[in-house]
């Protein structure tokens, strides 16, 4: 866009620009239009790659493999799992009725069992199921010399270096020999560790006797041991109703403290692209967000020639580069995801006895609506571009601008206060409370402290006497002290700001006096509403208020004096009260300080002879009245 904020404090610095202050104005509202296309263009785009059924088809999926009770304990699901007990509990109930779906509730068969499991009747399972594990090595950690007596195993945390790669037990199916990783396969981010592809795998079977059978083979013989790290629970459905796949991954996580923790996965993804006319329109607006693209680089890369190094002394040039690198990302990403799934998904679909890896596919397509979801959300930043030229909106920059020392030197201030309760309360409560566990979930329980989301009870029954002490004073620091000095440094700011834009510092154009002006000219052209009147109609006027005066009994000396007077006052309020003003402040040289000081003196004598003429005017009224 022109460099119009070149008149904001913190803005844009000013260049002797080779175009006129109109071209600027037709370019700046060209831009605008322009970039409003854009930005319904981007809407459409994203919005139409988001279903609302995403999140009732995540809801249902869930709700039957998470909260599904195991028969016979009504406490226990996925969720509550605490035990290799409790998961194999799990396996034979819950998961297993889950994923076998043959026949109708009145028990007659609708199709033949080669089109494998229909979850809910209407979710078509791909493929089959599989389930894998990743153990790590015994003597992985070293046990203390004095307790060497009591116990010679030691199975540390999962790492790469720390994993088991041998095979172990029956050593004859898969699931007892270790398969290696695929190298393209993104690696799993777990609560207690990040985890590599590969490790023991088995694949279930499509018929629900067999599988039983497995999982109950698999549990006498051990295949969950003390080196076991953690075991993912991976399948895929699609529901063509609404032409959706769900990828859905459990997790059950053994840490070397003992016990389980779950976690799980649900992508609710759009796969098949274009099926619909709906699919078309989004097609088409691809298509333009491509052209838009190529655009707004080219004009950027024009404004990079023009200003050179100033150009990248703007923040608002700086927001324009990072949306188009995230435009450019979002391109990548789209282009990378459809080459793979023209690539892989046909081969997936075919292979309906094996399992088929569409966790692949589900994550980098989460990545992507990830990148458009932040592009989205910049490309609403930039209108600030726009509406900065209003004088409110310029005020707030300003003084954002303005106080930004000043914040800056409170902000090392606070976080010095801030990182040292955190410290104070993750070394304190951090072994009892949950929202202290690790240093980063004690920072941001702290800012829930803030807003006012706090466990104090907590905190209270970890330490009954630092506990309280703790809370009090953080919130009498940081809540009524640190945030209001905060306040005051924003709204003393503003105040100063407010004050200068009182004496005449305002912006070169404001974006809403140019919309009406166009609108005006507009209605004028249309003969919807009468012309302003130009310099000859306000002559004609003029002379009229003069020969106006002279009948009234005037004399000229008077009626000279006024349109002097008329004329310096509009000499000085062009200059010093116009929108044409180009600098932030102008110094009154001594020659205007004697012009606005004769200004004054004549304002002085005008007003003591209306004052004589008004006590004469009351004298005369008086000695009329009887």
């Amino acid at each position: 866009m022109a460099e119009a904020s070149r008149w904001h404090r913190g803005g844009t610095p000013k260049h002797n620009l080779h175009y006129s202050k109109e071209v600027e104005i037709r370019t700046t509202l060209q831009e605008l239009a322009l970039y409003f296309i854009f930005l319904i263009n981007l809407c459409i785009l994203t919005f139409g790659m988001v279903n609302p059924h995403m999140y009732y088809l995540n809801k249902v999926m869930s709700s039957l493999f998470l909260d599904t009770s195991v028969p016979g304990d009504e406490r226990t699901n996925f969720k509550s799992i605490r035990s290799i007990t409790d998961f194999w509990k799990f396996m034979e109930g819950p998961l297993l009725e889950g994923l076998y779906w043959d026949e109708w509730y009145t028990n007659k068969t609708l199709y033949d069992l080669k089109n494998t499991s229909r979850i809910y009747y209407e979710n078509i399972l791909l493929g089959v199921p599989r389930v894998r594990q990743l153990k790590v090595r015994n003597n992985t950690c070293k046990v203390y010399s004095s307790l060497q007596s009591l116990m010679n195993e030691c199975y540390d945390r999962y790492t790469s270096k720390n994993e088991d790669l041998a095979d172990f037990g029956l050593k004859v199916e898969t699931e007892w020999k270790y398969a290696t990783p695929d190298s393209t396969s993104p690696w799993h981010w777990g609560f207690v560790g990040v985890y590599r592809n590969g490790g023991f795998i088995f694949t279930l079977s499509k018929s629900k006797s067999e599988t039983k059978n497995k999982f109950i083979n698999l549990q006498l013989n051990s295949w969950i041991t003390r080196g076991t790290r953690v075991i993912f629970i991976d399948f895929s459905l699609y529901n063509a109703n609404v032409n959706l796949f769900c990828i859905i991954r459990l997790v059950a996580e053994f840490p070397a403290t003992g016990g389980i923790i779950t976690s799980w996965q649900f992508y609710s993804v759009k796969l098949l692209r274009y099926v619909s006319y709906y699919d078309y329109i989004i097609a088409s607006c691809e298509i333009t967000f491509c052209i838009f693209l190529i655009v707004f680089t080219t004009q950027e890369a024009q404004k990079v020639r023009e200003f050179k190094s100033a150009y990248f002394k703007s923040v608002w040039n700086w927001l324009e580069l990072l949306l188009l690198v995230l435009c450019f990302v979002t391109v990548s990403f789209n282009i990378y995801c459809n080459i793979q799934i023209f690539l892989l998904l046909g081969d997936l679909l075919k292979n309906t006895e094996k399992y088929s890896d569409f966790y692949f596919l589900a994550y980098w397509h989460t990545y992507y609506n990830n990148i458009i979801a932040v592009t989205i959300f910049f490309a609403w930043i930039k209108i600030f571009k726009f509406i900065s030229f209003n004088k409110t909106m310029s005020q707030l920059s300003s003084t954002l601008s303005c106080c930004i020392k000043d914040i800056v030197g409170f902000a090392i201030m606070f976080f010095i206060i801030f990182f040292a309760y955190a410290q104070l309360g993750f070394l304190v409560f951090g072994s009892q409370v949950d929202d202290f566990s690790t240093f980063q979930n004690a920072i941001f329980t702290q800012f829930r402290i803030v807003l006012g989301d706090f466990n104090f009870a907590g905190i209270q029954q970890a330490n009954r006497i630092l506990g309280p002490i703790y809370f009090i004073t953080f919130i009498f620091f940081v809540f009524f002290v640190l945030l209001n000095m905060f306040l005051a440094i924003i709204n003393d700011t503003y105040s100063e700001v407010k004050a200068d834009y009182s004496i005449g510092r305002r912006p070169d154009f404001e974006l809403g006096k140019m919309i009406k002006k166009s609108y005006n000219n507009a209605l004028e052209k249309l003969r919807l509403k009468k012309p302003e009147e130009g310099e000859d109609e306000k002559s004609a006027k003029s002379g009229d208020l003069v020969e106006r005066a002279r009948r009234e009994g005037f004399d000229e000396n008077e009626i000279q004096s006024a349109k002097q007077m008329k004329k310096w006052k509009e000499r000085l309020e062009k200059k010093y009260y116009s929108a044409e003003i180009q600098d932030d402040y102008q110094p009154v040289t001594q020659r205007e300080f004697q012009e606005l000081f004769l200004y004054a003196v004549e304002l002085e004598k005008e007003l003591h002879y209306v004052s004589l003429k008004l006590n004469r005017v009351m004298r005369k009224i008086s000695t009329l009245q009887p």
